[in-house]
């Protein structure tokens, strides 16, 4: 099967690095123009771009700035044209103590919540708008095993905002679809990505190993084909679903 995305223009959040980057290279492989969404790696998102071997463009935003992320879709469609499909891959997992001070705790929760659902909801709507005029539109939400397994008491924030992205996207692929909106949800397990090296600095790559069926870690390069497949229209009938690309950890 060949996947031609000649014709979309797709924005990636957190494409600058890790499963957003491979997201990327994937979809501008494919045929897309790319929208490199990141927010401090500049060089990381020029490098990339330098790869790419169709258009693609830097669209930088402070995911946990709020008032940054509103209007930011329409000022992007306004720059560069109709938009056909987002992935909302950027997010952070803060590792915070379950008995550190309350202050401590509450300022991970609530910076973990802006940028994991509270920035990708207000891109959502932005984007539902401009889709519900074309009658046309996909939405590519990326949780995590958390969301359905849990995570460890230092990171119940990351878990949380995982699995409030499940439910979101399910309303969306509901109630939006006969406006032509379809939205999908990816759930990765350990991927060897920056963040993913964070936890496994403190709990050691063996944990990781030994948690899933195979015998390594998955890749960016493992979750980006899937992704091509959802942005080109070939599965829209699996609008509403989850796909979990975990290596076989959790199974449901």
């Amino acid at each position: 099967m060949n996947i031609n995305l000649n014709s979309q223009r797709i924005l990636i959040t957190g494409a600058s690095r890790g499963i957003g980057r491979g997201i990327a290279e994937q979809l501008s492989a494919s045929g897309a123009e790319v929208l490199i969404h990141f927010n401090q790696n500049l060089a990381e998102a020029k490098s990339l771009q330098e790869t790419l071997k169709n258009p693609s463009h830097l669209v930088p935003c402070d995911l946990s700035s709020l008032e940054s992320v509103k209007g930011w879709i329409p000022d992007l469609i306004t720059t560069y044209g109709k938009i056909d499909a987002i992935v909302n891959n950027a997010g952070i997992a803060i590792s915070v103590p379950d008995n550190a001070l309350t202050d401590e705790w509450t300022q991970a929760w609530l910076k973990t919540m802006d940028v994991n659902i509270n920035a990708l909801a207000i891109i959502c709507k932005e984007f539902i708008e401009h889709a519900r005029e074309n009658q046309n539109g996909r939405i590519v939400n990326i949780s995590s095993r958390a969301a359905f397994r849990g995570d460890t008491p230092d990171y119940l924030a990351y878990a949380a905002s995982k699995a409030a992205i499940v439910s979101f996207t399910r309303s969306i692929a509901r109630y939006y679809g006969k406006e032509g909106i379809k939205a999908f949800i990816i759930a990765p397990g350990f991927t060897r990505t920056d963040m993913a090296q964070d936890f496994m600095n403190q709990y050691g790559e063996a944990y990781a190993l030994n948690d899933i069926a195979l015998n390594e870690l998955t890749e960016p390069k493992d979750i980006a084909p899937m992704v091509t497949l959802l942005c080109s229209g070939l599965a829209d009938h699996a609008t509403g679903c989850t796909i979990d690309i975990n290596a076989g950890s959790y199974v449901h």
